[in-house]
């Protein structure tokens, strides 16, 4: 059995904790009120069974096995069917871990699935639990309060990524070399992140779009316009974060280049070094190479001074030719 935990509510008060979901439809026969189910990657017969009983839609019920949905709103006759991302940061592993969150409301009844080992919604039943005026205002008191922690959840997650991207500013100019793989590390995060979020722009302007024609308490209006202040907020800084990683990442192609050449350009003053003393050692061995053919017939081998010629034509040529170096700034 999947259920996480399950709760009968009267005027906001728990009533009944049953343990399967038979036990659930008759207690809510019993009681009536309203059932909150949380169930944790439930199997095909338990979303039958729940099908069944709250005439789920079947589209719904096959998003809610599969999993791996898009953040979205979906309206299938009186009942609701939510999907969100909820996100936490690792600090550990400078990460964001991403999980899914379905929720089915009716009349009288909230589903929750969870597709990933957190984050739990045990502190949000346990806060509407401790407000009873609150839970009595039925299934959009519960929605809203989810949605609610969901985003308050994104709050140190845009915190921590925040950080990474000042941390990634400093590796830019220390020049690490691993500065560009972390760059799209951070980008992907950040995507993911706004995958998450923007979504619920569109998903809270359905909502209040049916205040008026749903009977909506005021009290839960002003509730879900605060979630809605805090997700365009937190996609303002998503959005910011994208920015910045896109100018971190041409800052950082602007820099190899500048170290590629700097680089270059020294090596191209090693290459005239050692060219200029190429030359300059080569004007002694020329001579030194025509002297040394042993041919007979060379006035200089009988001159007395011919050695002492050669030794200076070959010192003359090679400071010549450093002087020229020099001047040019080769040496």
């Amino acid at each position: 059995m999947t259920i996480i935990d399950n709760g009968v509510y009267v005027d906001g008060i728990r009533v009944a904790s049953p343990t399967s979901l038979d036990q659930t439809y008759e207690a809510i026969a019993e009681y009536g009120g309203m059932a909150w189910i949380g169930l944790f990657r439930p199997d095909a017969a338990e979303m039958a069974s729940l099908a069944d009983e709250f005439s789920l839609h079947e589209l719904a019920v096959e998003d809610a096995i599969k999993a791996h949905q898009r953040p979205k709103l979906e309206r299938y006759n009186d009942v609701l069917f939510t999907v969100l991302r909820p996100a936490r940061y690792l600090d550990e592993e400078e990460a964001v871990q991403f999980g899914e969150l379905h929720i089915f409301t009716g009349k009288n009844f909230v589903i929750t699935i969870r597709h990933a080992e957190t984050p739990g919604l045990a502190s949000t039943r346990s806060r509407l639990e401790a407000d009873p005026q609150l839970l009595a205002q039925g299934p959009e008191a519960v929605l809203y309060a989810i949605m609610d922690q969901v985003v308050d959840d994104y709050l140190p997650v845009a915190s921590g990524l925040q950080v990474d991207i000042d941390e990634i500013e400093d590796q830019l100019f220390a020049g690490d070399p691993n500065v560009s793989r972390r760059i799209y590390q951070l980008s992907r995060e950040v995507i993911h992140f706004q995958r998450a979020i923007h979504p619920l722009l569109d998903t809270l302007s359905k909502l209040k779009a049916g205040f008026e024609k749903y009977n909506v308490n005021v009290e839960l209006q002003r509730y879900l316009r605060d979630v809605q202040d805090h997700v365009e907020s937190l996609t303002a800084k998503a959005d910011s974060f994208r920015q910045l990683l896109q100018n971190a990442l041409t800052v950082d192609g602007t820099l190899t280049a500048n170290r590629q050449n700097e680089a270059s350009a020294l090596q191209n003053e090693q290459v005239k070094k050692i060219s200029s003393w190429a030359a300059i050692l080569f004007a002694p061995s020329f001579v030194a190479g025509v002297y040394g053919m042993n041919f007979r017939n060379m006035p200089e081998l009988d001159w007395p001074w011919g050695y002492p010629f050669a030794i200076g034509l070959m010192l003359m040529v090679g400071a010549v030719m450093y002087t020229i170096f020099k001047k040019k700034t080769w040496l």
